[in-house]
């Protein structure tokens, strides 16, 4: 019963919307016609413009100001690599961490930021965000948790996924510089700038016929602060970035001294 009365009472403020809806529709055609003596043309649904005067109002734009707030940008999604002392080839003591480059990769995003712009072509900004680093080994090992270096066992597995990864929270400084709109009134963006992060947590995930689905989670001497630098160049909305880091993947892990990341790819929501 109740439903019934619901349905019912809905049903009748649809009827009632609709009939109001009707009248102010022959209302607003009733204006449009005496509004032509006057040289408007109203649109129902679209702005009120005139026939008769077409120049556009110019807005004026403040020339600098400060903007805070929480955004969902600068979605990252590209690749990683490690460097070896230099190498792009893993010395003997890291093969073990010997990964598939088409699936290793790197993803992150902003969703704070606070910024000054100075003028319409420059601004600076502050922001914060997470990025993961997700490395897809070859071999058949588990990075062992808890130990005093980066250590590994060697699995009678056959891992169809065996990644290694781990999250950062990102907090990125730009100098944002920016082209004058062209003629579709879009524009090209170059922006760089150092970047620190924060470990949040490293993670082991395996997938295998004999064992199934593993998750494991640890610091694995992932560096716990680190820092780099980044550049980002694109058109409109849509662009590319390369971000190296300048100090060690890992810490405390004598045998990984001098390896680095870099990072490369499209970044979307300049």
């Amino acid at each position: 019963m109740k439903r019934l009365l619901i349905t019912a009472m809905f049903c009748g403020l649809l009827t009632t919307v609709f009939a109001q809806t009707k009248t102010d529709s022959v209302a607003a055609k009733t204006d449009t016609s005496k509004t032509k003596k006057h040289g408007y043309k109203l649109l129902i649904g679209f702005k009120t413009k005139t026939t008769t005067d077409t120049v556009k109002p110019k807005v004026i734009k403040p020339a600098s100001h400060f903007n805070f707030g929480l955004t969902f940008s600068r979605f990252d999604l590209g690749f990683a690599r490690l460097i070896d002392n230099g190498s792009f080839t893993l010395s003997p003591k890291n093969q073990f961490l010997d990964y598939k480059g088409g699936k290793t990769a790197y993803v992150g995003f902003d969703v704070l930021q606070l910024g000054y712009r100075f003028n319409p072509y420059f601004k600076i900004y502050l922001a914060g965000g997470f990025d993961w680093t997700l490395i897809r080994l070859r071999q058949n090992i588990t990075i062992q948790e808890n130990t005093s270096t980066l250590t590994y066992t060697t699995d009678q597995v056959n891992y169809s996924k065996n990644r290694f990864s781990a999250s950062y929270l990102r907090i990125p400084l730009a100098f944002d510089f920016r082209t004058k709109d062209d003629k579709r009134g879009n524009k090209f963006h170059f922006t760089v700038g150092p970047e620190i992060g924060f470990l949040l947590n490293g993670k082991v995930k395996q997938i295998s016929d004999e064992m199934g689905k593993k998750k494991f989670y640890d610091n694995y001497h992932f560096k716990q602060f680190r820092y780099g630098y980044y550049a980002r160049v694109g058109y409109k909305s849509t662009g590319l970035f390369v971000k190296y880091y300048a100090n060690d993947v890992f810490e405390n892990s004598p045998d990984q001294n001098g390896l680095k990341n870099l990072n490369f790819g499209l970044t979307f929501g300049l």
